[in-house]
């Protein structure tokens, strides 16, 4: 959603101010005029919308992006931080499971949702006000107002999902709030009431009363009420305007923006004579090849990890490694050239230029999910569009973050200054590729996840098998192009099957949860999904334990060099994160540590 043209609301919630939640909106319109003009009044709820990219200022928005790539995927065993070690240290701390309550990430997150539940809040004031001296009719003050109990429900969630233990603040809230632990029936009210007001259809990128009811389904799915998500998840799947796209590529290329599988997305836009291309996707712009090769050049983030993509293996029947996809690793160049080193302990690996030296590369032989190429950039395949990855040359440091690249947030070659920005911007990879919060793939595996917990087995395998049976189109695979024949043939050995049966409820339990991880990965979800079903110690414990195991492990894995997960421990203190210092001490102690 496009910021703003008057800046309506200058304020900062719970940052310099004493009486924080009772801020005037500045500038030059009146009363009167709020009162009697609905565009004026739209441009309070557009406001609303106007930070859920989390930009408040266009100064490293990474620290509060909407994808969560920090929060949710570093955090998790999907990715590494990247990079440099030295290069954005406060991310290692969230890698570590040691995030200080001064880290600066921590400050402008929080800043940020409840930035938007200040600007919610002012919008359902201003509107009901209009309401009120009958200035607006109610249709009007309706959809203006479930909008705003929308964004609202949408920002404490994020915030609950951050922090568990926040402040819930309305709109008659004139002071700080103390934080609870459970706010989760005032999060369910604010969409339940946005089902009632909302209709059913409405503007791009605004909410409606069917992306109120998945959203009000996604808090019970977060608290594991099953008996209260389930109607609501057979209503949308039903009943609602949802389908999953032809093509999984579809959700994550920028030309098919709000297409029938989004549900919920967070809006970007470029070259729209913003400053600095405000509205582009700021908060992944650091997720990029380190080449400018691949469109840009920076910066090396966000790099998915070894054991994400062996999960993508499947066996000779095209079905997941449910138990031991992490035996063997896929192979990586990482591997390769370690021993490639090892081996030739005479070679000179020139830094100052990372083109100069080579390695064989033998890629994956094996079968894998056709998902792992949409997700994944890996060496020897091509990266969307902008040639053959060709390892290490793309890699800012390999030694730290392995060899793979992100794919999901990155745009397409024949994409460029089209879908990206032609220049305003310091970063010439921001794109306008759209934030899906919520997606009906996400949906279809709830839905699935209560059914195998019921043991109603038929429809746990017919919802997972709806969303492999996507994964199995081959017009979306990744393509080679033989230099002699021309002939186009599939990038990698891909297979994949549908389930038909499961033969078990633990069977349906694991194939649910692995689904789940291959079909999300990359997307912000990983670290709350494991949390949220209580999986934490379980599946992150394994995961660290392996990253260990790697430096004593037989065949290649004993040349994997990265050590930044060697000594790390986790616990279940570290389901949430803690509220930042800053946040307290402005409080006056009003709030406390979670």
């Amino acid at each position: 959603m496009k910021k703003i043209g008057i800046m309506l609301l200058m304020v900062s919630l719970f940052f310099g101010c004493e009486n924080e939640l009772n801020i005037k909106p500045q500038g030059s319109i009146t009363d009167d005029l709020l009162e009697s003009d609905s565009s004026v009044l739209e441009g309070f709820v557009i406001a609303a919308y106007a930070v859920l990219d989390g930009n408040l200022d266009n100064a490293d928005v990474w620290r509060a992006s909407a994808s969560n790539w920090v929060y949710g995927e570093v955090t998790s065993d999907n990715a590494y931080k990247g990079s440099e070690p030295n290069d954005a240290q406060e991310i290692n701390q969230f890698e570590s499971y040691e995030p200080k309550v001064t880290n600066s990430f921590l400050n402008v997150k929080w800043r940020a949702v409840y930035e938007g539940v200040f600007r919610a809040n002012q919008a359902i004031q201003r509107v009901n006000s209009s309401f009120t001296n009958g200035n607006i009719d109610s249709d009007t003050n309706d959809n203006f107002t479930g909008e705003a109990l929308f964004l609202r429900g949408h920002y404490h969630f994020e915030a609950k999902k951050m922090w568990n233990k926040i402040p819930y603040i309305d709109e008659n809230a004139v002071e700080s709030v103390p934080n609870r632990v459970d706010v989760w029936d005032d999060i369910e009210g604010d969409f339940e009431r946005a089902i009632e007001l909302l209709p059913e259809s409405n503007k791009v990128g605004r909410a409606n009363s069917w992306m109120a009811k998945t959203y009000l389904a996604k808090a019970h799915m977060y608290q594991l009420d099953y008996d209260a998500a389930k109607p609501i998840l057979d209503d949308v799947i039903n009943n609602g305007p949802y389908e999953l796209t032809a093509l999984f590529s579809d959700n994550f290329n920028a030309e098919k923006n709000n297409n029938s599988e989004s549900i919920f997305a967070v809006q970007f836009n470029v070259n729209d004579n913003s400053e600095n291309d405000s509205n582009g996707r700021w908060g992944d712009i650091l997720n990029f090849p380190q080449t400018g090769e691949a469109g840009g050049g920076c910066c090396g983030f966000f790099q998915p990890s070894q054991n994400l993509v062996n999960a993508f293996k499947t066996d000779a029947t095209g079905l997941p490694l449910l138990d031991d996809f992490n035996e063997v690793d896929v192979t990586s160049e990482e591997q390769q050239f370690n021993k490639f080193r090892s081996e030739n302990p005479n070679f000179e690996d020139n830094d100052s230029d990372r083109a100069s030296y080579d390695v064989t590369f033998v890629p994956e032989q094996g079968t894998v999910d056709p998902r792992l190429d949409r997700t994944v950039g890996r060496r020897g395949i091509d990266y969307q569009g902008f040639g053959i990855h060709k390892g290490r040359s793309w890699i800012r440091d390999m030694s730290n973050g392995g060899s793979f690249l992100p794919r999901k947030n990155v745009h397409m070659q024949s994409q460029l200054q089209t879908q990206t920005t032609t220049g305003a911007a310091w970063a010439p990879n921001l794109n306008q590729l759209n934030y899906v919060v919520i997606r009906f793939a996400e949906v279809l595996l709830w839905r699935a996840e209560i059914a195998a917990a019921e043991a109603d087995l038929a429809t746990a395998v017919e919802l997972v098998d709806m969303v492999r049976a996507r994964a199995a189109n081959e017009e979306d695979f990744v393509t080679q192009v033989d230099s002699e024949t021309e002939a186009v043939t599939p990038a990698a050995n891909y297979l994949i099957s549908e389930y038909g049966t499961f033969t078990s409820q633990e069977q349906a339990m694991k194939a649910v949860a692995h689904e789940q991880r291959i079909e999300l990965a990359m997307e912000g979800h990983r670290f709350f999904e494991i949390v949220r079903q209580d999986k934490l110690i379980e599946v992150l414990g394994e995961y660290l334990n392996d990253e260990r195991l790697k430096f004593s492990d037989t065949e290649l894995k004993s040349f994997v060099k990265r050590q930044h997960l060697n000594n790390v421990e986790i616990s279940v203190d570290d389901e949430y994160f803690p509220i930042p210092q800053r946040v307290i001490d402005e409080s006056n102690g009003v709030i406390t540590p979670n």
